[in-house]
């Protein structure tokens, strides 16, 4: 695989050199004197940072202080609450003599009346038929009851703040999922059925799995290729790169149709993850199936950042990103009016962008659409749990040693958020049940993270998730605030009902916030799996709400119990939509224009998708 020193990265026509400026395009040594340090408090910084980035080898980069702050919180009041710890105790009481009950029933007529506690729906640890039958049922019964009433000790603690609350909850969960009857053989009726009818041979199966997955963590075995790779059966849709610069590559798509609507496509996808979770395999690829729609796609392919990259802030991937994108379509296409669609955080980039636009009286965006993204992060759900001042300073500190954030600590942090499912399952099936998932195209692009620079990552998590610049209007853009209120082109919203990154919830404020029609969808399935989500995928369904500017706004709740549930994927939908606010159909285009400067620089999916 390329590394980045390996990419050509020589000037050409309108393609940026990769020199690498400081925030907001300013080189570093530029930066007002208020934001430097005397020699020697540089010097004491510089060895709390060295302190703190050693502490988080140890803390996979979590802030200890943090997670201390809310314990103490909640113990203390715990502590001064008799009538809290009555309540716990009784609560106990009744769940051990429910226990008690039920065993004796099933002792005595050989199956209860009743189960003593059902699982939340989300919980599929106890599904399997096997959990039915004593002990398993009782070991099941005797966990749930047990996790429910950690829930009742750690929430409802008066004096507690809601965030502290939330810590103390999302950790107790977390060390109890480690003390799942599933995860332990002798308790675990599926792992000993297989044992018996395999003659124990799961068992070797996982252990050479599990030293497989060892020698890989520790680099002592060869890499094998990978079963997806970009370019080769995922990003395969055809096209070219037609322009580049130090932040990203512009790719446009080959035409399907002999006719293409008047006005181009670009899609911004998130700067965590590479791009082509846009362009998948080619039976779920969203790009091939706007191209299909005859619209003429643009997508941004941003680069895997390194060290070099620590002074790029947030302002940058607007400027560098979005704005020079736009740019770029708008010479190539002819056309002065543009879709755009942004997913996850390359919707709010898109929003910063637009509103940025907006304000300057530079209408080129012809319709917004925002895919499971947010503008709004006050209830950014348990992701939100990682964020606090003592967090972001810990966090920035790591990130200040190597000048950026590794994958491997935001793939920790997400797979926390749903360690049920990405965590403790996996290692049952994979070293118990001796049973490897054939990897698929999504389960593969998931792996492909990418790093993010030092100063972009402490200004987002700072200025979005902390403190809610963007909604609140105070985010800057060329040193002045923009205002989501300023966007009138038409939006299009997708929120997904299982996200766990950008909660549905808090997607669907941007109908408060935007002073727009919106068509909001709110479809089944995760953060990823929702939006990619193609026509025939089976048990999709989806909610659609109409809202035109000036009509009373809409409660989220109340609306998604209201609306009838539609069979199908929502993609449709959105190609109706974007159909619907175009102006007309013109003549394919040809990829790139080397009379505007724009000749293509190479084939898709480009070279910034493979840097590792």
């Amino acid at each position: 695989m390329k590394s980045l020193q390996e990419i050509d990265v020589k000037p050409r026509v309108h393609e940026q050199p990769a020199q690498l400026p400081g925030p907001a395009g300013k080189p570093v040594h530029d930066m007002p004197p208020e934001n430097r340090c005397e020699p020697d408090d540089q010097l004491f910084r510089v060895v709390d940072r060295l302190h703190h980035s050693a502490i988080a080898s140890a803390t996979l980069g979590i802030s200890p202080i943090s997670l201390l702050q809310a314990w103490q919180d909640w113990a203390l009041h715990l502590s001064i609450s008799p009538g809290k710890q009555q309540q716990i105790l009784r609560k106990l009481f009744r769940k051990q003599v429910r226990l008690a009950k039920y065993t004796a029933d099933y002792a005595c007529r050989g199956q209860a009346a009743g189960c003593c506690i059902e699982p939340l729906p989300q919980d599929r640890r106890f599904s399997a038929k096997g959990w039915e039958k004593f002990p398993f049922n009782f070991y099941a019964q005797s966990f749930l009851l047990s996790q429910q009433w950690w829930h009742n000790i750690t929430t409802d603690v008066s004096g507690v703040t809601g965030r502290h609350e939330r810590l103390v909850e999302f950790y107790a969960r977390q060390f109890l999922d480690v003390w799942s009857p599933g995860n332990f053989a002798l308790t675990n009726p599926e792992v000993l059925e297989t044992a018996v009818r395999e003659g124990g041979a799961n068992f070797v199966r996982g252990f050479s799995y599990m030293l497989d997955d060892a020698m890989k963590a520790a680099r002592l075995s060869p890499d094998e290729p990978p079963a997806y790779a970009p370019g080769r059966n995922v990003a395969v849709s055809p096209g070219k790169v037609v322009y580049r610069n130090q932040l990203m590559e512009l790719i446009q798509y080959a035409p399907a149709t002999d006719s293409v609507h008047a006005e181009p496509l670009l899609l911004v996808p998130a700067w965590i993850m590479k791009y082509y979770i846009l362009d998948l395999s080619p039976e779920n690829s969203l790009v091939r199936y706007l191209v299909a729609q005859g619209f003429t796609v643009f997508c941004i392919s941003w680069v895997n950042p390194d060290e070099r990259y620590r002074d790029i802030g947030l302002e940058d991937y607007v400027k560098l990103g979005v704005m020079a994108a736009l740019d770029a379509v708008e010479a190539i296409s002819g056309s002065k009016r543009i879709h755009t669609a942004g997913y996850c955080l390359g919707g709010t980039l898109l929003a910063m962008a637009a509103a940025a636009m907006a304000r300057d009286g530079d209408d080129r965006i012809a319709t917004q659409s925002m895919l499971a993204a947010m503008v709004d992060f006050n209830e950014p759900g348990e992701l939100g749990l990682f964020i606090d001042e003592s967090q972001l300073a810990f966090l920035e500190d790591v990130m200040w040693q190597k000048g950026y954030l590794d994958q491997w600590q935001m793939a920790g942090a997400f797979q926390m958020l749903r360690s049920q499912d990405l965590i403790w399952s996996r290692l049952v099936r994979d070293y118990l049940l001796g049973q490897r998932r054939d990897d698929n195209d999504l389960m593969a692009w998931n792996t492909d993270a990418t790093r993010m620079p030092y100063r972009m990552h402490a200004d987002y998590l700072r200025q979005l998730y902390l403190n809610n610049e963007l909604a609140r209007g105070q985010f800057r853009i060329d040193g002045r605030e923009v205002h989501l209120e300023d966007i009138r082109a038409p939006v299009f919203a997708v929120g997904t009902t299982g996200d766990h990154v950008a909660p549905w919830k808090s997607v669907f404020k941007l109908v408060n916030l935007f002073d727009t029609d919106v068509e909001f969808v709110l479809t089944s399935g995760g953060h990823n799996a929702g939006i990619v989500s193609e026509p025939g995928h089976p048990r999709r369904t989806y909610r659609k709400l109409a809202y035109s500017y000036g009509d009373p706004h809409p409660n989220a709740s109340d609306w998604q119990e209201q609306e009838p549930e539609l069979k199908g994927s929502w993609w449709p939908e959105w190609s109706r939509w974007l159909k619907q606010n175009s102006s007309g159909s013109v003549p394919a285009r040809d990829i790139g224009s080397a009379e505007r400067g724009y000749p293509p620089l190479c084939d898709a999916p480009g070279t910034y998708v493979k840097v590792k």
